[in-house]
C-alpha cells in the first residue's frame, strides 16, 4: 500500500449541461462523491472548481463562461494538475476533464479510470 496521494477528480462540470444549473450540480455532486470516497480511503482528494469558483466569484463573475469565469476556471485546474500524484477521471464527456488527463499521462504520471483502481493509503 502507498501512502496518501493527492489525486485530482477530473469529470464534466459544464458539458452535456447546456448550463442548465441543476445538471452542473449534477456533475459537481458525482465529482463531489468520487472525491469524498477517496478521502474515506486515506487519500487527499482535490478538484479544480472546489478552489476555482470561490476565486471566480470574488473575482466578480457574473455567469459561466464570462470573461472572469474563463481567465480563472480552466486555469485553476491545469495548475493544480501540474501538483498532484493522480487523477481520476470520471463521468461522461468532457474537453477540459481530458485536457486534465493529457497533462498527467504527458507526465508520466497516474490516471486512474475507477475508484475500484485505486488502493486505500497506509
Amino acid at each position: 500500500m502507498a501512502g496518501p496521494l493527492m489525486i485530482l477528480v477530473a469529470g464534466p462540470y459544464r458539458s452535456g449541461t447546456g448550463d442548465d444549473p441543476a445538471l452542473i450540480a449534477r456533475n459537481m455532486r458525482a465529482m463531489n462523491e468520487a472525491a469524498l470516497a477517496l478521502f474515506r480511503r486515506g487519500h487527499l482528494p482535490m478538484t479544480g472548481e472546489a478552489i476555482a469558483l470561490p476565486l471566480i466569484e470574488t473575482a466578480g463573475s457574473h455567469a459561466i463562461g464570462d470573461a472572469v469565469f474563463d481567465e480563472i476556471f480552466h486555469p485553476i485546474a491545469e495548475r493544480l494538475a501540474r501538483r498532484c500524484d493522480a487523477v481520476l477521471r470520471i463521468g461522461g464527456a468532457s474537453a477540459g476533464a481530458d485536457a486534465m488527463v493529457r497533462i498527467f499521462a504527458g507526465a508520466g504520471r497516474t490516471v486512474f479510470r475507477s475508484l475500484d483502481e485505486i488502493a486505500p493509503a497506509s
